[in-house]
């Protein structure tokens, strides 16, 4: 969508063929078929863009970025969403707001349905409240879990981190693979998407159970989870049989779940559920590898928010939940001189104030204005970020997701903090499915980027150095000695020229 946006304002004759999102909105409430009907279309798009395009050269790779961890690469094709540094995360060109205000909602409920925003993901259309009763009533059905499975869950220590179980169980449930079972039979590559869409539909409608099961098994002393209600929402099937019945906080979950889906194509979890399905590994192993990468500390594991309210509990011992904001400013300070960071501002990507904090924000705003733990964080968004900008060392200072969502899980009664991201994993699959969908249905091959040792790279950038112009009053045999790289002969052309002032002679050396 933000393509075609793009290129409706550009002229004429440099305009390319509009994609997915710009079709006449199919009104069937079988995605599957709307999904058959847009795919042969997109797939000529992206086949004559890439016949007339294909060599266009999009970016440059500096020797920091291969060492950097590929930042700033342009190296990904993603079409579900795009991070952009000022406007944050947009799905399919529609931002956190438009979807807040586009995506249907349950009846009674002020927040977007993640269905919604799946169909959304998936065919880059609004959908109707029927496509959305739709999704959630197939979800219902796809939902029970094999026995195996079950045994599974029930049996693992319980000193087994929530995110270890999670994934092991998702590995587990490739033995329900359609897609799986249909490339052993020798499917043709054209019908891969139609066994990975049935795959992805049957993972996310089993990730609810999944994961109640393991929040009951660990903190509910193995308490069994309600039975599907199929006249219900994903979120309120899932917030029940986790054990929570306020609306509030299932209307909350219904934010969470949206709002967490998806981030691109370059963050861990997405990247590593497309590189391990570029493989063609079915969509359950897929989607165990991008969990495996979401349980890392650097991306998704409930590290920063626990870090936030820890130094939430930290700042309320020290100078008080109703602290000032002179007071916290001069908290703010002393922890940045002591070598500390204030946990949940910055982004890798973001510029400003991440949306996903902003319309969480809202929601307490509106739901619990007067919570003290909701009053502290607010006064940290008025002081940190000020703060942050006069060190002069931070580009970015601004609140990300996890400097709220914690304070908002806590107040509504799920304290157990290692869980979180469990919560992040159920949401992320909808993006990573709904972007492996289309990568089998444009028949994306393996991926395979070239890498390079720290050798190669040296004798790489040398072969590329241009020439540069040294200027020595020593003579050659020291110059030598002084700059090693210019050992060969050939390299070396010098030229005397007078020093009036000081009568010496300087020699020009250009490598």
């Amino acid at each position: 969508m933000a393509l075609f946006r793009a290129l409706v304002s550009a002229p004429a004759k440099q305009r390319l063929n509009p994609i997915v999102s710009v079709f006449v909105r199919n009104e069937s409430t079988n995605l599957k078929d709307v999904l058959a009907k847009k795919i042969p279309i997109e797939q000529d798009n992206v086949k004559n863009f890439r016949k007339e395009f294909g060599s266009t050269k999009i970016g440059e790779v500096t020797v920091e970025m291969a060492y950097g961890g590929m930042r700033g690469i342009k190296g990904l094709v993603c079409e579900t969403s795009v991070l952009d540094p000022d406007e944050g995360i947009r799905f399919r060109g529609y931002s956190i707001p438009e979807c807040q205000k586009l995506l249907p909602r349950a009846p009674g409920g002020n927040e977007p349905l993640p269905e919604g925003l799946f169909w959304l993901l998936v065919t880059g259309d609004i959908p109707t409240e029927a496509q959305v009763k739709s999704i959630s009533k197939e979800w219902a059905n796809r939902a029970d879990l094999p026995a195996h499975v079950v045994t599974m869950l029930n049996n693992f220590p319980s000193n087994l981190h929530p995110m270890s179980q999670f994934s092991a169980a998702v590995t587990a449930l490739n033995s329900e693979s359609k897609f799986a079972r249909a490339y052993a039979e020798g499917v043709h590559k054209t019908k891969y998407w139609e066994t990975v869409y049935e795959d992805a539909m049957d993972l996310i409608a089993k990730l609810p159970p999944v994961a109640a099961t393991i929040y009951r098994n660990l903190y509910r002393n193995g308490s069994p989870i309600p039975p599907i209600k199929k006249d219900k929402d994903w979120s309120w099937n899932f917030t029940t049989m986790l054990g929570y019945n306020d609306e509030k906080f299932i209307d909350l979950m219904r934010l969470y779940l949206t709002i967490h889906s998806d981030h691109e194509g370059g963050n861990v979890s997405a990247h590593a559920t497309h590189l391990v399905g570029s493989a063609l590994s079915d969509p359950y192993l897929s989607f165990s590898a991008g969990l495996n990468g979401l349980a890392g500390p650097l991306h998704g594991l409930a590290n920063q928010e626990v870090l936030v309210l820890v130094f939430l509990t930290k700042v309320a011992k020290e100078i008080g939940l109703n602290a000032s904001e002179e007071q916290l400013k001069e908290f703010i300070w002393k922890e940045l001189k002591s070598g500390r960071v204030v946990p949940g501002y910055g982004h890798a990507v973001l510029r400003k104030t991440d949306p996903r904090y902003t319309c969480q924000r809202e929601f307490a705003l509106k739901h619990l204005p007067d919570d003290p733990m909701f009053k502290l964080v607010s006064t940290i968004y008025k002081v940190v970020p000020p703060v942050l900008l006069e060190t002069g060392k931070v580009k970015n200072p601004w609140p990300n997701v996890d400097a709220h969502s914690g304070v908002l899980l806590q107040y509504y009664g799920m304290k157990e903090m290692n869980y979180y991201t469990v919560l992040f994993g159920v949401s992320r699959a909808l993006g990573v499915m709904a972007g492996l969908i289309w990568d089998r249905a444009l028949g994306l091959p393996i991926e395979r980027p070239k890498s390079m040792s720290t050798e190669g790279l040296i004798k790489l950038v040398k072969k590329k150095r241009p020439a540069f112009t040294i200027s020595t009053k020593y003579p050659q045999s020291i110059l030598y000695q002084r700059f090693p790289d210019l050992h060969l002969p050939s390299w070396l052309t010098s030229t005397p020229l007078p020093d009036t002032k000081k009568n010496n002679i300087w020699h020009t050396a250009s490598l």
